[in-house]
């Protein structure tokens, strides 16, 4: 079941605007293989859409929930994409998009 493609959307609240979060994610999508974005919003929130194996997406949410070394995660929720989201979801790589 790990195998299993898992398509999700993280939202991470905190301190997580202007310490390297963005990067910190793209980063470690690309280590595991995982297709996707991450953008800031501007009420200082950064969301991302996840899309791989279940184990490489869900390791990447326990990434997520750490962030970088000063960042402040606060609150992580994640939910099922809305079908206007999947429209930016890359067919390969893991993109920074601009804040919204």
């Amino acid at each position: 079941m790990s195998n299993a493609e898992k398509i999700i959307v993280v939202w991470i609240e905190g301190h997580v605007q202007g310490v390297g979060f963005r990067a910190f994610v793209q980063l470690e999508a690309e280590r595991l293989g995982i297709r996707g974005w991450v953008r800031n919003r501007l009420n200082g929130d950064v969301e991302a859409l996840l899309a791989g194996t279940t184990r490489h997406v869900d390791s990447l949410i326990e990434t997520c929930r750490r962030g970088p070394g000063e960042a402040r995660v606060v609150n992580l929720m994640v939910r099922m994409p809305e079908a206007d989201e999947l429209i930016d979801l890359p067919v390969r790589g893991f993109h920074l998009l601009p804040t919204i």
